[in-house]
């Protein structure tokens, strides 16, 4: 009877704690606000708040507005809201050759550069697989050109591929090697499209000197070629021509609050989503021309400030790392930076919310991409039924939505890190209607459901805040062992 009577009492009290996090979450998240941030953010006044643009740093000083009207502090060890991230526009390389022996390759034709320029003479060939961390640690990589095939073995979209190929990249140059040569065939995105789309000027983190860049190719070749350069090819020469690219600074948008528990203030959740998008474009049949980004992702930046309010007012117990990113819709950039300069270690980062839309079709459901993936999933499902909403897993894992996002970039340091999104069931003509198009502007969208959206966002964040035991992967999970090395588990 006794151990009855304590289960009934922590029942009730676990209930009554939840009620009172639902309550604090309705206390501050309301329509009028959200209209009001979304409207601002995705007007046509801020011309879609492009990497770079004068809009996009309106859009930062909104943002850092908001945090000091909420009482959102700077993070330790920083003199500003704004964590400056060097960039750099690169233009097409104008010329480049590749010669294998006595095999000679063309710029375009047959590689697109990715990164780095300059020349290397008779460097010689190691094979790597896929050139991640277990395929590079059997080789010999000093003084030598690595040949791998794209991607890694598991998500078939290239667009995805492009961060794990930054991360070959570093570990290739970190070894020693001279040069690094993906070897690209994806049917989802042809050889064709693919020049197409990098020969327009890229934006690009400047994080090297130009004379310290490592060459890095894609070239245009199966699993049969490098079987065959493997068998028969003993060295390579590069020669890779480009521009002085056009170097600026734009910023991440950092806050923090400050946790009540003596022992898991230690530990942070940071909040996240990117307040850029792609600005202005190719007119619509209506002749508009500005990408508004209402869903994508003024709606993300949002949650965030929305979760910024609702914790500074009421504060968790653990600390809260709010980060609005730049230059995600060019790579991930801002993310990118972020994770490698963070004011805080990276191993006090428990958990990365991150908030990223490109659209719904369902307005019963949240759609969080990575549900399944972290111990905290039945907590997110809860806080969504609080408010009316399903969650549901990632409906089309073919994307490879979760690696395409900024939460990958915390997700590959170690850090558990699921994107919440609205709801969708499928990349249908729904989506299509609005993901980077004109028409994604503030009155398009369903305030009703974005009500519940953010309540259940919010509810979520502090409950991930306030539990006892910090939320990890789910084992056996691709950025598992990744944590456990993080967290020294």
């Amino acid at each position: 009877m006794k151990n009855i009577l304590i289960t009934l009492l922590c029942f009730i009290f676990l209930t009554a704690f939840a009620q009172d996090d639902k309550t604090l979450t309705e206390s501050t998240v309301n329509q009028p606000t959200i209209k009001s941030h979304i409207g601002f953010l995705a007007s046509d006044a801020l011309r879609g708040r492009n990497t770079p643009s004068p809009e996009l740093d309106i859009a930062a000083e909104y943002i850092k507005s908001r945090f000091v009207e909420y009482g959102v502090l700077m993070a330790e060890g920083m003199d500003s809201y704004f964590q400056g991230v060097p960039m750099k526009n690169e233009t097409p390389p104008k010329s480049g050759s590749i010669q294998i022996d006595e095999d000679s390759f063309n710029l375009n034709d047959d590689f697109i550069i990715l990164n780095g320029s300059g020349a290397i003479e008779n460097a010689g060939i190691v094979f790597a697989n896929y050139g991640l961390e277990e395929d590079l640690k059997k080789l010999k990589v000093e003084g030598n050109i690595v040949f791998a095939l794209a991607g890694d073995g598991e998500s078939q979209d290239p667009r995805g591929w492009f961060v794990t190929s930054t991360e070959k990249r570093k570990k290739v140059k970190e070894m020693g090697g001279v040069a690094l040569v993906e070897l690209y065939n994806s049917s989802q995105i042809p050889w064709n499209m693919l020049v197409r789309f990098m020969g327009g000027s890229r934006t690009v983190i400047d994080s090297e000197k130009e004379e310290e860049q490592m060459p890095h190719l894609w070239m245009n070749r199966s699993l049969d070629d490098l079987s065959a350069i493997q068998e028969k090819k003993k060295t390579a020469s590069l020669t890779l021509k480009k521009d002085e690219p056009q170097k600026f600074v734009t910023k991440n948008v950092i806050g923090y609050i400050e946790g009540t528990d003596p022992e898991l203030k230690n530990e942070f959740v940071v909040y996240s989503a990117h307040y850029d998008h792609v600005g202005v474009g190719r007119p619509d049949a209506k002749g508009d021309s500005i990408y508004n980004g209402a869903r994508d992702n003024a709606a993300g930046t949002v949650t965030v400030l929305s979760a910024a309010q609702n914790i500074a007012k009421y504060p968790t117990k653990r600390s809260a790392l709010f980060v609005l990113f730049t230059g995600e819709e060019k790579g991930l950039l801002g993310s990118r930076y972020f994770v490698d300069n963070s004011p805080v270690d990276l191993s006090k980062m428990v958990y990365c919310f991150n908030s990223d839309n490109g659209g719904y079709n369902d307005t019963s459901i949240a759609t969080i991409i990575g549900l399944t993936r972290t111990t905290a999933g039945d907590l997110i499902s809860e806080a969504c039924k609080a408010f009316g909403l399903n969650a549901i897993e990632d409906p089309a894992p073919e994307q490879g939505l979760f690696d395409r996002s900024d939460n990958v970039r915390f997700a590959s340091k170690g850090i558990p890190a699921p994107t919440f999104s609205l709801g969708f069931t499928a990349f249908d003509a729904e989506i299509g209607k609005y993901y980077h198009q004109p028409g994604d502007e503030p009155e398009t969208l369903d305030y009703d459901y974005l009500e519940k959206f953010f309540k259940a966002y919010v509810l979520a964040c502090r409950g991930i805040a306030n539990s006892d035991e910090a939320p990890f992967w789910i084992e056996g999970d691709k950025y598992y062992e990744e944590g456990m090395k993080l967290y020294d588990k």
